[in-house]
């Protein structure tokens, strides 16, 4: 792990839903260019504390984060932030493909267009391809970029919001288990391609299956009624864990 240049490093952080409190004192530092999966029992506050790495949950009235979280040494809760720039930062995938009702070209091209990063077709074209080029879609699509992102197939869509994700330059990309929604097949060609994105990005997923969390991830931290409970080498959790509520958890005894 040592080697790996630490990304994302929180501190103490709470997570408040009105009264609920979802994460409790929550410490830890992901590094960059590997993937780290959050596993844990429903509940646990796995995707609560995903949402607060690029303030998701700034959306909920309700809810309230303390604590600190720096990301390459900027503290993202800072007031002055630009939220909009930390969101292009720090890209979204989500459980069910969401692409907007538009070309499939339009979903890759909205966000480089809105944050200016093109001065011409030419160069927003340049950005489509090597977005979808890096989501394993190219091939599939290129000829028929005019069609709606919805048409689809449930896996190509989700490959289409990971390009649509990448296309903005991100450091850093969320994912909250991406493959529930999908059939084997497609889990298998997502996961690959996590495998290929990690190269590049520090990337963080939220699992409920951990087969997958032990086949796509470097690190893995086990979440159980809101608080870390173990984070450490993928391998090591799931053959050597060092807390008993990770072992019960792992061999079947709860969740």
């Amino acid at each position: 792990m040592a080697e790996r240049p630490v990304k994302i490093a929180a501190g103490n952080v709470d997570v408040f839903y009105g009264d609920k409190h979802a994460i409790n004192q929550l410490s830890i530092s992901i590094p960059d260019r590997a993937v780290s999966a959050f596993i844990g029992p429903s509940g646990c506050g796995k995707s609560t504390f995903l949402r607060s790495l690029n303030r998701m949950n700034d959306t909920i009235p309700s809810c309230r984060v303390t604590g600190s979280i720096v990301i390459d040494g900027e503290n993202i809760y800072d007031s002055k932030l630009d939220v909009v720039q930390l969101r292009a930062r720090v890209g979204m995938v989500f459980q069910k493909p969401n692409p907007f009702p538009k070309a499939i070209y339009e979903n890759v091209a909205y966000g480089p267009r809105i944050h200016g990063m093109a001065r011409s077709k030419a160069e927003l074209d340049v950005i489509v391809e090597n977005s979808l080029r890096k989501a394993g879609l190219w091939e599939e699509v290129k000829d028929r970029l005019t069609h709606s992102g919805t048409s689809l197939s449930g896996g190509q869509q989700q490959r289409l919001c990971i390009a649509r994700a990448i296309a903005v330059n991100p450091e850093v990309i969320l994912m909250d288990e991406p493959c529930s929604a999908l059939d084997p097949i497609a889990t298998a060609r997502i996961e690959e391609l996590i495998d290929e994105l990690r190269q590049n990005y520090c990337i963080v997923i939220v699992t409920h299956s951990m087969q997958q969390a032990a086949r796509v991830s470097q690190l893995t931290a086990f979440f159980h009624l809101g608080t870390l409970v173990e984070y450490g080498d993928t391998d090591e959790m799931f053959t050597a864990p060092q807390e008993k509520r990770t072992q019960d958890y792992i061999t079947g005894r709860f969740g």
